[in-house]
Protein backbone atom coordinates (compact mmCIF):
# COMPACT_ATOMS: atom_id res chain seq x y z
CA UNK A 1 0.00 0.00 0.00
CA UNK A 2 1.28 3.55 -0.70
CA UNK A 3 2.63 5.59 1.40
CA UNK A 4 -0.52 8.32 2.66
CA UNK A 5 0.68 11.58 5.13
CA UNK A 6 3.41 14.09 4.22
CA UNK A 7 2.94 14.20 0.81
CA UNK A 8 -0.64 14.52 0.33
CA UNK A 9 -0.62 17.48 2.97
CA UNK A 10 1.89 19.57 1.03
CA UNK A 11 -0.28 19.06 -2.16
CA UNK A 12 -3.70 19.86 -0.71
CA UNK A 13 -1.70 23.11 0.92
CA UNK A 14 -0.13 23.83 -2.40
CA UNK A 15 -3.41 23.90 -4.74
CA UNK A 16 -5.57 25.79 -2.22
CA UNK A 17 -2.66 28.90 -1.77
CA UNK A 18 -2.04 28.73 -5.32
CA UNK A 19 -5.85 29.23 -6.02
CA UNK A 20 -6.59 31.97 -3.06
CA UNK A 21 -3.43 33.68 -4.04
CA UNK A 22 -5.77 35.31 -6.85
CA UNK A 23 -7.36 36.89 -4.68
CA UNK A 24 -5.41 38.19 -1.89
CA UNK A 25 -6.17 42.08 -2.44
CA UNK A 26 -10.08 41.48 -1.75
CA UNK A 27 -11.84 42.00 1.57
CA UNK A 28 -11.87 38.62 3.31
CA UNK A 29 -13.06 40.30 6.61
CA UNK A 30 -16.48 41.89 5.53
CA UNK A 31 -17.11 38.57 3.80
CA UNK A 32 -18.66 35.29 5.03
CA UNK A 33 -17.01 32.04 4.15
CA UNK A 34 -20.13 30.34 2.07
CA UNK A 35 -22.39 28.58 4.51
CA UNK A 36 -20.13 29.18 7.46
CA UNK A 37 -20.77 32.10 10.28
CA UNK A 38 -17.10 33.10 9.74
CA UNK A 39 -15.68 35.41 7.71
CA UNK A 40 -13.22 34.48 4.78
CA UNK A 41 -10.08 35.81 6.58
CA UNK A 42 -11.67 33.88 9.86
CA UNK A 43 -11.70 30.56 7.94
CA UNK A 44 -8.07 30.76 6.44
CA UNK A 45 -6.70 31.52 10.36
CA UNK A 46 -8.48 28.36 11.49
CA UNK A 47 -6.62 26.62 8.79
CA UNK A 48 -3.82 27.35 10.15
CA UNK A 49 -4.17 26.94 13.56
CA UNK A 50 -5.51 23.49 12.49
CA UNK A 51 -2.35 22.06 10.59
CA UNK A 52 -0.32 23.69 13.81
CA UNK A 53 -2.64 21.86 16.20
CA UNK A 54 -2.63 19.05 14.58
CA UNK A 55 1.28 19.01 14.42
CA UNK A 56 1.44 19.81 17.89
CA UNK A 57 -0.12 16.51 18.64
CA UNK A 58 1.67 14.09 16.93
CA UNK A 59 5.02 15.73 17.83
CA UNK A 60 4.15 16.24 21.63
CA UNK A 61 2.60 12.54 21.54
CA UNK A 62 -0.68 13.86 23.28
CA UNK A 63 -2.05 11.52 25.07
CA UNK A 64 -4.99 12.94 26.69
CA UNK A 65 -6.10 16.17 25.28
CA UNK A 66 -4.70 19.00 23.20
CA UNK A 67 -1.93 20.71 23.81
CA UNK A 68 -2.98 23.75 25.25
CA UNK A 69 -1.63 26.52 22.73
CA UNK A 70 -2.87 28.22 19.72
CA UNK A 71 -1.27 30.14 16.80
CA UNK A 72 -1.45 34.28 16.92
CA UNK A 73 -1.20 36.56 13.78
CA UNK A 74 1.02 39.59 14.37
CA UNK A 75 -1.62 42.84 13.90
CA UNK A 76 -1.19 43.73 10.52
CA UNK A 77 -0.66 40.57 8.94
CA UNK A 78 -2.22 40.92 5.27
CA UNK A 79 -4.28 38.43 3.66
CA UNK A 80 -1.19 37.14 1.82
CA UNK A 81 0.77 36.90 4.63
CA UNK A 82 -1.70 34.72 5.96
CA UNK A 83 -1.37 32.19 2.83
CA UNK A 84 2.62 32.24 4.00
CA UNK A 85 1.30 31.20 7.40
CA UNK A 86 -0.75 28.11 5.92
CA UNK A 87 2.35 26.72 3.93
CA UNK A 88 4.58 27.17 7.22
CA UNK A 89 2.00 25.19 9.37
CA UNK A 90 1.06 22.94 6.45
CA UNK A 91 4.93 22.21 6.18
CA UNK A 92 5.09 21.69 9.86
CA UNK A 93 2.44 18.90 9.86
CA UNK A 94 3.69 17.50 6.92
CA UNK A 95 7.04 16.60 8.55
CA UNK A 96 5.62 15.14 12.00
CA UNK A 97 3.64 13.30 9.81
CA UNK A 98 6.46 11.91 8.45
CA UNK A 99 8.90 11.16 11.42
CA UNK A 100 5.94 9.84 13.26
CA UNK A 101 6.39 5.73 13.62
CA UNK A 102 3.06 4.08 12.17
CA UNK A 103 2.44 2.54 15.41
CA UNK A 104 2.18 6.10 17.36
CA UNK A 105 -1.05 7.27 18.23
CA UNK A 106 -1.99 10.82 19.84
CA UNK A 107 -5.06 12.30 21.29
CA UNK A 108 -8.09 13.65 19.05
CA UNK A 109 -11.86 13.30 20.54
CA UNK A 110 -13.68 11.79 17.35
CA UNK A 111 -14.93 9.48 18.17
CA UNK A 112 -12.21 6.79 20.03
CA UNK A 113 -10.18 9.34 21.31
CA UNK A 114 -7.05 8.87 18.92
CA UNK A 115 -5.41 9.42 16.01
CA UNK A 116 -1.93 7.53 14.14
CA UNK A 117 -0.17 9.74 11.89
CA UNK A 118 -2.30 8.82 8.96
CA UNK A 119 -5.55 10.06 10.58
CA UNK A 120 -3.98 13.50 11.22
CA UNK A 121 -2.51 13.36 7.90
CA UNK A 122 -5.90 12.96 6.72
CA UNK A 123 -7.77 15.38 9.00
CA UNK A 124 -5.32 18.27 7.84
CA UNK A 125 -5.90 17.27 4.15
CA UNK A 126 -9.81 17.57 5.17
CA UNK A 127 -9.42 21.04 6.62
CA UNK A 128 -7.56 22.74 3.79
CA UNK A 129 -10.10 21.38 0.99
CA UNK A 130 -13.20 22.01 3.09
CA UNK A 131 -12.34 25.47 3.96
CA UNK A 132 -10.59 26.40 0.81
CA UNK A 133 -14.08 25.60 -0.70
CA UNK A 134 -15.82 27.43 1.75
CA UNK A 135 -13.67 30.50 1.09
CA UNK A 136 -13.46 30.25 -2.56
CA UNK A 137 -17.47 30.22 -2.42
CA UNK A 138 -17.28 33.14 -0.69
CA UNK A 139 -14.76 35.07 -3.01
CA UNK A 140 -16.51 33.39 -5.87
CA UNK A 141 -13.84 31.52 -7.37
CA UNK A 142 -13.93 27.60 -9.11
CA UNK A 143 -12.64 25.20 -6.70
CA UNK A 144 -12.41 21.27 -7.17
CA UNK A 145 -9.52 19.32 -5.76
CA UNK A 146 -7.97 16.54 -7.00
CA UNK A 147 -10.66 13.38 -6.91
CA UNK A 148 -8.01 10.69 -5.93
CA UNK A 149 -7.26 13.10 -3.00
CA UNK A 150 -10.83 13.51 -1.71
CA UNK A 151 -11.19 9.59 -2.16
CA UNK A 152 -8.38 9.23 0.20
CA UNK A 153 -10.05 11.47 3.21
CA UNK A 154 -13.47 10.07 2.14
CA UNK A 155 -12.13 5.94 2.60
CA UNK A 156 -9.83 7.26 5.97
CA UNK A 157 -12.19 10.20 7.48
CA UNK A 158 -15.64 8.68 6.38
CA UNK A 159 -16.11 5.17 6.81
CA UNK A 160 -19.35 5.45 7.64
CA UNK A 161 -20.63 7.57 4.30
CA UNK A 162 -21.37 5.40 1.29
CA UNK A 163 -19.32 6.30 -1.66
CA UNK A 164 -20.78 8.71 -4.31
CA UNK A 165 -20.22 8.44 -8.14
CA UNK A 166 -18.10 11.80 -7.32
CA UNK A 167 -15.57 11.74 -4.72
CA UNK A 168 -15.53 16.10 -4.01
CA UNK A 169 -19.27 16.11 -4.30
CA UNK A 170 -19.73 12.94 -1.80
CA UNK A 171 -17.37 15.02 0.83
CA UNK A 172 -19.26 18.11 0.58
CA UNK A 173 -22.32 16.43 1.43
CA UNK A 174 -20.87 14.35 3.39
CA UNK A 175 -19.95 17.95 5.43
CA UNK A 176 -22.73 19.11 5.40
CA UNK A 177 -21.51 21.57 2.43
CA UNK A 178 -23.80 19.93 -0.64
CA UNK A 179 -26.36 17.92 -2.06
CA UNK A 180 -26.56 14.42 -3.60
CA UNK A 181 -29.33 13.39 -5.34
CA UNK A 182 -31.67 10.39 -2.81
CA UNK A 183 -29.67 11.37 -0.21
CA UNK A 184 -31.32 13.68 2.56
CA UNK A 185 -29.42 16.54 3.80
CA UNK A 186 -26.37 16.49 6.33
CA UNK A 187 -27.12 19.04 9.26
CA UNK A 188 -24.57 17.29 11.86
CA UNK A 189 -21.39 15.27 11.09
CA UNK A 190 -17.99 14.14 12.70
CA UNK A 191 -15.38 12.09 10.02
CA UNK A 192 -13.81 8.64 12.30
CA UNK A 193 -10.83 7.65 12.92
CA UNK A 194 -10.25 4.24 13.40
CA UNK A 195 -10.35 2.65 17.03
CA UNK A 196 -7.48 1.34 18.66
CA UNK A 197 -7.86 -1.45 21.62
CA UNK A 198 -4.90 -2.44 23.96
CA UNK A 199 -4.07 -6.21 24.84
CA UNK A 200 -0.51 -7.14 26.76
CA UNK A 201 1.43 -8.13 23.76
CA UNK A 202 -0.86 -6.88 20.84
CA UNK A 203 -2.29 -3.60 19.76
CA UNK A 204 -6.03 -4.33 17.79
CA UNK A 205 -5.97 -1.52 15.03
CA UNK A 206 -9.04 -0.60 13.47
CA UNK A 207 -9.02 -1.52 9.45
CA UNK A 208 -9.70 1.54 7.15
CA UNK A 209 -11.79 1.51 3.75
CA UNK A 210 -8.66 2.24 2.21
CA UNK A 211 -6.07 -0.87 4.29
CA UNK A 212 -8.96 -2.91 3.62
CA UNK A 213 -9.41 -2.34 -0.10
CA UNK A 214 -5.33 -3.23 -0.18
CA UNK A 215 -5.58 -5.95 1.63
CA UNK A 216 -8.30 -7.40 -0.34
CA UNK A 217 -6.44 -6.54 -3.66
CA UNK A 218 -3.44 -8.76 -1.88
CA UNK A 219 -1.49 -5.59 -0.53
CA UNK A 220 -0.16 -5.20 2.81
CA UNK A 221 -3.03 -2.68 3.90
CA UNK A 222 0.35 -0.29 5.15
CA UNK A 223 1.36 -2.86 7.75
CA UNK A 224 4.72 -4.93 8.14
CA UNK A 225 3.41 -8.28 8.15
CA UNK A 226 5.07 -11.78 9.87
CA UNK A 227 5.98 -14.24 7.65
CA UNK A 228 2.95 -15.97 6.26
CA UNK A 229 0.84 -12.57 6.89
CA UNK A 230 -1.52 -11.57 6.12
CA UNK A 231 -2.97 -14.89 5.87
CA UNK A 232 -6.29 -15.78 3.57
CA UNK A 233 -9.07 -15.18 6.39
CA UNK A 234 -7.74 -11.65 6.65
CA UNK A 235 -8.19 -10.70 3.18
CA UNK A 236 -11.46 -12.48 2.75
CA UNK A 237 -12.49 -10.28 5.82
CA UNK A 238 -10.94 -6.90 4.11
CA UNK A 239 -13.23 -8.34 1.00
CA UNK A 240 -16.30 -7.82 3.74
CA UNK A 241 -15.33 -4.60 4.92
CA UNK A 242 -14.82 -3.32 1.51
CA UNK A 243 -18.68 -4.70 0.34
CA UNK A 244 -19.67 -3.10 3.58
CA UNK A 245 -18.45 0.29 3.07
CA UNK A 246 -19.56 0.61 -0.67
CA UNK A 247 -22.79 -0.56 0.16
CA UNK A 248 -23.05 2.42 3.00
CA UNK A 249 -22.97 -0.39 6.24
CA UNK A 250 -19.96 -0.28 7.58
CA UNK A 251 -18.62 0.86 11.15
CA UNK A 252 -15.06 1.04 11.91
CA UNK A 253 -15.79 -0.56 15.63
CA UNK A 254 -18.19 -3.48 14.21
CA UNK A 255 -15.52 -4.26 11.68
CA UNK A 256 -11.91 -5.29 10.67
CA UNK A 257 -8.66 -5.40 13.21
CA UNK A 258 -5.16 -6.51 12.42
CA UNK A 259 -3.40 -7.35 15.38
CA UNK A 260 0.47 -5.74 15.86
CA UNK A 261 2.84 -6.69 17.87
CA UNK A 262 4.18 -4.06 20.06
CA UNK A 263 8.01 -5.71 20.53
CA UNK A 264 8.71 -4.90 16.51
CA UNK A 265 5.45 -3.52 15.08
CA UNK A 266 4.89 -6.71 12.72
CA UNK A 267 1.00 -7.48 11.85
CA UNK A 268 0.30 -11.07 13.27
CA UNK A 269 -3.39 -11.26 12.64
CA UNK A 270 -6.60 -10.51 11.60
CA UNK A 271 -9.71 -9.90 14.14
CA UNK A 272 -12.96 -8.57 14.00
CA UNK A 273 -17.21 -8.74 13.60
CA UNK A 274 -19.06 -9.64 10.85
CA UNK A 275 -21.27 -6.78 11.58
CA UNK A 276 -22.92 -5.22 13.66
CA UNK A 277 -24.69 -6.52 16.98
CA UNK A 278 -28.15 -7.43 16.09
CA UNK A 279 -31.17 -6.29 17.97
CA UNK A 280 -30.70 -8.86 20.08
CA UNK A 281 -26.77 -7.84 20.46
CA UNK A 282 -25.73 -10.32 19.26
CA UNK A 283 -22.71 -10.00 17.42
CA UNK A 284 -20.41 -12.62 15.92
CA UNK A 285 -16.14 -12.66 15.87
CA UNK A 286 -13.99 -14.12 13.72
CA UNK A 287 -9.72 -14.40 13.31
CA UNK A 288 -6.89 -15.83 11.93
CA UNK A 289 -3.29 -15.42 12.22
CA UNK A 290 0.13 -15.71 10.84
CA UNK A 291 1.74 -18.94 10.04
CA UNK A 292 4.58 -17.87 11.85
CA UNK A 293 2.94 -16.39 14.52
CA UNK A 294 0.99 -19.35 15.84
CA UNK A 295 1.60 -21.43 19.31
CA UNK A 296 2.43 -17.78 21.06
CA UNK A 297 -1.31 -17.31 22.51
CA UNK A 298 -1.71 -14.54 20.33
CA UNK A 299 -5.53 -15.15 19.58
CA UNK A 300 -6.30 -16.22 22.94
CA UNK A 301 -4.88 -12.51 24.15
CA UNK A 302 -6.42 -10.42 21.33
CA UNK A 303 -9.74 -12.50 21.53
CA UNK A 304 -9.79 -11.30 25.35
CA UNK A 305 -9.55 -7.64 24.39
CA UNK A 306 -11.79 -7.44 21.95
CA UNK A 307 -14.44 -9.26 24.01
CA UNK A 308 -14.01 -7.08 26.77
CA UNK A 309 -14.14 -3.89 24.99
CA UNK A 310 -17.78 -5.60 22.94
CA UNK A 311 -19.12 -6.65 26.48
CA UNK A 312 -18.59 -3.43 28.22
CA UNK A 313 -20.94 -1.21 25.41
CA UNK A 314 -24.66 -1.38 26.07
CA UNK A 315 -25.32 -2.13 22.81
CA UNK A 316 -23.34 -5.89 23.04
CA UNK A 317 -25.41 -8.71 24.79
CA UNK A 318 -23.97 -11.93 23.34
CA UNK A 319 -20.75 -12.72 21.42
CA UNK A 320 -20.56 -15.89 19.45
CA UNK A 321 -18.01 -18.02 17.07
CA UNK A 322 -18.37 -20.54 14.80
CA UNK A 323 -15.14 -22.80 14.83
CA UNK A 324 -14.15 -25.94 12.07
CA UNK A 325 -14.73 -29.11 13.99
CA UNK A 326 -11.52 -30.13 12.75
CA UNK A 327 -9.99 -27.03 13.54
CA UNK A 328 -8.37 -28.08 17.39
CA UNK A 329 -5.93 -24.65 17.49
CA UNK A 330 -9.05 -22.21 17.53
CA UNK A 331 -11.09 -24.49 19.84
CA UNK A 332 -8.97 -24.05 22.39
CA UNK A 333 -8.54 -19.89 21.74
CA UNK A 334 -12.19 -19.29 22.06
CA UNK A 335 -12.40 -21.46 25.27
CA UNK A 336 -9.01 -19.99 26.68
CA UNK A 337 -11.03 -16.73 25.98
CA UNK A 338 -13.97 -17.43 27.94
CA UNK A 339 -16.93 -19.14 24.92
CA UNK A 340 -18.66 -21.89 25.81
CA UNK A 341 -19.28 -24.22 23.37
CA UNK A 342 -23.09 -24.49 22.90
CA UNK A 343 -24.13 -26.39 20.14
CA UNK A 344 -22.69 -28.83 17.63
CA UNK A 345 -23.12 -29.34 14.02
CA UNK A 346 -21.83 -31.85 11.93
CA UNK A 347 -18.95 -29.35 10.61
CA UNK A 348 -19.17 -27.09 13.21
CA UNK A 349 -19.41 -26.26 16.70
CA UNK A 350 -20.74 -22.88 17.68
CA UNK A 351 -20.00 -21.08 20.95
CA UNK A 352 -21.10 -18.26 22.84
CA UNK A 353 -19.77 -15.76 25.24
CA UNK A 354 -21.99 -13.86 27.65
CA UNK A 355 -21.28 -10.88 30.08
Amino acid sequence: MRTWGGEQVEQAVADAVALLRTATDRDWDGVRAGRLEWSCRRTAEHIAGDLIAYAGQLAGRAQNAYVPFEITLDEGTGNTDVLDVIETTGALLAAAVRTTPREVRAFHPYPFRGANREGFAAMGVAEVLLHTHDIATGLHLAYEPPAELCEDVLTRLFPHVRPGSAPWPTLLWATGRGDLPGRPPVTEWRWSNPPAIPADRLTLEGVTPAAARDLSAGGDGGFTWAEGGPYEGTRDAAGMTVKAYEAGAHRPEWGMFVLVRREDGCAVGGMGFHGVPDEEGRAEVGYDLAVSARGHGYATEALRALSGWALARDDVRLLVATVDRVNLPSQRVVTRAGFAAVREGEEEIFYELRP
